[in-house]
C-alpha cells in the first residue's frame, strides 16, 4: 500500500521482506516486485539497503526483528521512518508514527496519509490492501483492539473502492487441500489441553509440517482454534523449524503473552496476542 502511494509521487521504490509470507496474500498488487531477503537476495537486498535515501519500517518497532537485515539496517545511512503499533519500541528511526493503541500498522498508515492530504493517492488497490491489514489484525474485528475509529477506517477504504467481500474470501478463503488436512491434523492430534491452568496449546514438529508439505503461512490463525475451547485464557502454537523454534502467544483478559514472550523467549507483540 505504501508503495504504491509512493511511486504515485514519482519515488523509486523497493519492497523488501525480511522472510517468506503466506501465499493468501500473493494477491496484493506488487506482490511480483517484492524482493524476500532471506531466500538468496541479500546481496542485492544489502546495496538497495545502503543506497537508500529513505527506509521505511512497518509493522515492527524494533530492527532484531528484521532476521538477518538488521545488520545492514542498523548500517544504512538512510533516514528511517518508523510506522509500527507494537510495544517494546527500540529508538533508530529519525521519524516515528507509533501508537500502541492502533489495532493495526495499516490503521495507521492511512490515518497518516489522510493527515499529509495524500488520501486522494488511496486508489482500489491500495485500499483493498490497507483493509487487509486492518482485518487480519484484528481477527476479522473480533478482538478487543476494534475500536470506533477501525470501523470509521474501514468505512472510508470501502468508499475508496476496497472489495471486502473479495478480500476476505482472498485471505480466509483460499486453503490449499494439504492446508485443511493440516489443520485437520493438528487438531485432532496435537491440541492439548491443560484445564488446570486454562491453557491450551499445540505443538508441531518439522515432520508434521513436512508431512504435509506445509507452506509459509500454513500455521496461520491455528492458535486461535485452541484459545476458542470453552475455558481457555491462552493459548500457544509451538512451531519446530529448521532455523529456529517459533512460538506463538494468544490470551483474552487481563492475562500478557507479551511479558510472558519478551521475559523468557526474547519476544515481544501486544497483550493478547504474541
Amino acid at each position: 500500500a505504501l508503495a504504491a502511494v509512493l511511486k504515485q509521487k514519482d519515488h523509486q521504490v523497493q519492497v523488501i521482506s525480511p522472510t517468506e509470507y503466506p501465499q493468501f496474500l500473493n494477491w496484493m498488487k506488487g506482490n511480483n516486485e517484492v524482493i524476500v531477503y532471506n531466500q538468496g537476495n541479500e546481496a542485492s537486498g544489502n546495496k538497495i539497503i545502503a543506497e537508500a535515501d529513505i527506509i521505511f519500517c512497518l509493522d515492527f518497532c524494533s530492527l532484531n526483528r528484521t532476521d538477518k537485515m538488521e545488520k545492514p539496517l542498523r548500517e544504512a545511512a538512510a533516514v528511517k521512518v518508523l510506522i509500527d503499533h507494537h510495544h517494546g519500541k527500540e529508538d533508530f528511526a529519525e521519524y516515528e508514527f507509533w501508537d500502541t493503541h492502533s489495532a493495526a500498522t495499516c490503521e495507521l498508515l492511512y490515518q497518516l496519509l489522510v493527515d499529509i492530504d495524500e488520501r486522494d493517492l488511496i486508489d482500489k488497490n491500495t485500499a483493498e490492501a490497507l483493509y487487509a491489514g486492518v482485518m487480519t489484525d484484528t481477527g476479522s474485528f473480533r478482538h478487543p483492539n476494534t475500536t470506533r475509529h477501525v470501523h470509521q477506517v474501514v468505512a472510508e477504504l470501502i468508499d475508496l473502492g476496497a472489495d471486502v467481500a473479495k478480500v476476505s474470501k482472498l485471505v480466509y478463503d483460499n486453503n490449499s487441500l494439504s492446508r485443511l488436512r493440516f489443520m485437520g491434523f493438528a487438531l485432532s492430534e496435537r491440541l492439548e489441553i491443560l484445564e488446570q491452568y486454562k491453557t491450551a496449546y499445540f505443538a508441531i514438529s518439522a515432520e508434521d509440517l513436512k508431512k504435509f508439505s506445509s507452506q509459509t503461512g500454513d500455521t496461520e490463525g491455528l492458535v486461535n482454534y485452541a484459545l476458542s475451547v470453552r475455558g481457555i485464557t491462552m493459548a500457544a502454537i509451538i512451531i519446530e523449524r529448521e532455523e529456529a523454534v517459533k512460538l506463538s502467544f494468544r490470551s483474552v483478559g487481563d492475562f500478557a503473552v507479551n511479558e510472558l514472550a519478551a521475559e523468557h523467549f526474547e519476544g515481544g507483540g501486544h497483550k493478547n496476542a504474541a
